[in-house]
C-alpha cells in the first residue's frame, strides 16, 4: 500500500483575501494598494505585490534588492525572474542562494539577460552546472551557458553532457551555441547516448550544421 502524505492545510482566509486585493489592484492600475502590500507578512502576498508592480511598470531596482533578501524562497525566486527586466539589478545576485529552487530560477533568468560583453556570470554558472547538489540547478545552469554562448562556458557544458539524463538533454542542446570542434565531437558522441531525446537533439543539431555548411544549390531559386 502506497504511503501518502497529508494534504497541506487550507490557506488562511485573510491571506487569500489580501492576495486577491493585490492581484486585482495590479490589473486595475491601483499602484498605492499594490505598494502597500510589498511588506505583507504572507509570502504569497509579497510575491503578488512584486508581480503587480511589474505589471504596472513601477517595479524598481530597490524593490528587487529588498526582495533578494526576503526570507521566503518564492519571493526571492520571483525577484530573480523580474530582474531580467529591471535596470540596476541582475538575477546573478541569487546564484549563491541557499535554496535550490531560487538558484534554478536565477540560472534560467541569467540565460535571458542580454549581457554586455564580458559581464555574464559564466564562472558562477559553470560551477553550478558541474558541481551543484541539485540536478535541476545543474540543468538550468547548463542551459543558461548555452543561451549566453560565451566560449568560457564550454568546458562546463561538456562536463554536463556526462551528467544524469535530464542534465545531458539540456547540455546537448546548449552545445549549439559553441563553434568549437569539441562541441562537434560531443554532439557526435551523443548520437550513441542511451537516452533517445539526447540522441535526437544531437542528430538535429548535426543536421542543421550540415545544411548550413553545405555549398549553395545553384538550382534552389531557379524558375
Amino acid at each position: 500500500m502506497a504511503v501518502t502524505s497529508a494534504p497541506p492545510p487550507p490557506p488562511d482566509a485573510d491571506i487569500v483575501e489580501r492576495h486577491r486585493i493585490v492581484v486585482v489592484a495590479g490589473h486595475q492600475g491601483d499602484q498605492p494598494v499594490v505598494e502597500s502590500h510589498i511588506g505583507d507578512p504572507a509570502p504569497t502576498v509579497r510575491e503578488a505585490a512584486l508581480s503587480g508592480l511589474h505589471r504596472l511598470g513601477a517595479c524598481a531596482a530597490h524593490h528587487l534588492e529588498r526582495a533578494f533578501q526576503d526570507t521566503a524562497p518564492r519571493v526571492r525566486a520571483r525577484a530573480g525572474e523580474l530582474a531580467v527586466y529591471i535596470d540596476g539589478v541582475t538575477p546573478a545576485a541569487l546564484l549563491a542562494d541557499t535554496d535550490p529552487s531560487v538558484v534554478e530560477v536565477a540560472c534560467f533568468a541569467c540565460g535571458e539577460v542580454a549581457w554586455p560583453a564580458g559581464t555574464a556570470p559564466v564562472a558562477e554558472l559553470s560551477k553550478i552546472a558541474t558541481s551543484h547538489d541539485d540536478a535541476l540547478c545543474r540543468e538550468s545552469a547548463a542551459a543558461a551557458l548555452g543561451a549566453i554562448g560565451d566560449p568560457a562556458g564550454l568546458d562546463a557544458v561538456l562536463e554536463a553532457c556526462t551528467d544524469r539524463v535530464t542534465v545531458r538533454r539540456r547540455a546537448t542542446l546548449a552545445l549549439a551555441a559553441f563553434d568549437d570542434p569539441r562541441a562537434d565531437s560531443a554532439l557526435r558522441a551523443a548520437l550513441d547516448d542511451k537516452d533517445w531525446q539526447v540522441r535526437q537533439a544531437a542528430e538535429d543539431l548535426l543536421e542543421v550544421g550540415r545544411v548550413l555548411d553545405a555549398p549553395p544549390d545553384p538550382d534552389a531559386y531557379a524558375n
